[in-house]
């Protein structure tokens, strides 16, 4: 077996090489020696570090030594020395190393360790900054039921990981108990600010008898919810539908939803788009972007009906008007989308209608890019540019066009010489 490897030998080899008899050597030099390059001296070392705890966390690393000895040796070592207490402190350096090759067994005994901890114990992982041990350690309460349904369900409700929200909302919603304990469980799902979560409590509304209570969820911010709210009102002989168009109907109603609007336009048909655009001047914000994008779900975004919205003061509903103009972008008058790139417009505005001249294509594009090149916003002049770069004159556009020309030579550092003649070649203009 080869016992090292022919690598860099680092200086401490040099000005202080390990003794030949490690059984006298102290704490400091017994560390040293367990990260020499020779594998002899590495498991003689780790035979040495019984003598001291502090080593542990060096052990632990030898646990995935690419030597079988020296890993064997360290691997019996842990296995002694490793309790609770200890464990909890080496856990973070444990799932590291767990993900090396060959670094399973150390997670695996630190599971069989920590196993036996209490819910005291691991509420101090529980709270760990790092997800990945987060992870860990409320897989091994869900597995051990250290933690009553309600716990599991406020612990899905305010960790900000998607794979802590899962395991723990399951778990608290699939743990056996009575009646009372699954009802505890649903206020903290319900309530969550995380829609996987919230969708899980919303589901669950149906086992607990309370299905009604969805339809509270049928305008909830998130799609995930809506969709779930549906199908348990569903399943007790609802109408999401009619509920959505009721509520949409009526269009002056300040307290209308935003999600009301947009889950009308994702249940229902065509014919639902003469409710969704009166909303369209609606007062809030929230129901007019949300109109805009029901009416593109739909495909019943007129251009006529949504280029006005351009000048929205809502930069969402904005964006959503220019997402939904997108296809008819050559049937907008492009010098009104132009006046809407100036300066003096909110950028909002800009982006917006840059968007629309962007996809228009041809001359109007690259007038429409050069003129941003200058934008007092650096994000705008970086989109600008690289709309300039990508540029290609469009087959049905006129060839020879002396403005070209003229506005790729304003960008002509944007091209090396090479690339900015063969554009203007394509576009048959001369250099």
């Amino acid at each position: 077996m080869a016992w090292h490897r022919p690598l860099f030998r680092p200086g401490w080899e040099h000005s202080a090489p390990p003794p030949a008899d490690l059984t006298q050597v102290g704490e400091s030099q017994l560390a040293l020696a367990l990260c020499h390059r020779d594998g002899r001296i590495r498991q003689e070392a780790v035979r040495q570090s019984v003598r001291y705890p502090g080593l542990l966390p060096l052990v632990v690393i030898r646990c995935a030594d690419w030597v079988g000895p020296v890993r064997e040796h360290a691997r019996r070592l842990l296995c002694e020395a490793l309790d609770v207490d200890s464990a909890l402190d080496l856990t973070p350096l444990v799932l590291r190393i767990g993900r090396r090759d060959r670094g399973a067994f150390g997670v695996d005994a630190l599971g069989q360790v920590l196993r036996q901890a209490s819910h005291g114990q691991l509420a101090v992982l529980f709270a760990d900054p790092d997800r990945i041990i987060r992870r860990f350690a409320y897989r091994l309460a869900v597995e051990g039921r250290l933690l009553r349904p309600a716990e599991l369900a406020r612990a899905a409700a305010g960790d900000p990981d998607t794979v802590v929200q899962d395991l723990c909302a399951t778990a608290a919603l699939t743990a056996p108990g009575d009646e009372d304990a699954f009802a505890g469980v649903l206020p903290a799902l319900l309530s969550a600010r995380n829609p996987r979560v919230r969708s899980a409590g919303v589901t669950a509304l149906r086992r607990a008898g309370r299905s009604k209570q969805a339809e509270s969820f049928l305008s909830d911010r998130s799609a995930l919810v809506r969709a779930c709210a549906r199908y348990v009102v569903r399943q007790q002989g609802g109408d999401p539908v009619a509920w959505y168009r009721e509520r949409c109907t009526a269009h002056n109603d300040l307290e209308l939803p935003p999600g009301a609007v947009i889950g009308l336009a994702e249940c229902g048909n065509r014919a639902d788009a003469g409710l969704l655009q009166p909303l369209l001047a609606h007062p809030s914000a929230g129901v007019r972007e949300r109109a805009v994008a029901g009416l593109r779900a739909l495909d019943c975004a007129d251009a006529e009906h949504l280029w006005p919205l351009l000048d929205d003061p809502a930069a969402g509903v904005v964006r959503e008007t220019a997402a939904a103009l997108l296809p008819s972008a050559r049937e907008l008058p492009a010098d009104w989308l132009s006046e809407r790139t100036s300066s003096e417009r909110p950028r909002h505005v800009r982006v917006g209608a840059f968007r629309l001249l962007d996809a228009h294509g041809g001359i109007v594009a690259l007038r429409a890019a050069v003129g941003l090149l200058e934008d007092p916003d650096v994000k705008l002049r970086t989109w600008a540019a690289q709309s300039v770069q990508r540029w290609h004159p469009s087959p049905d556009g006129r060839r020879g066009d002396a403005e070209v020309g003229e506005l790729l030579d304003r960008s002509r550092h944007l091209f090396s010489d090479n690339v900015l003649r063969r554009r203007k070649w394509e576009a048959g203009v001369d250099s």
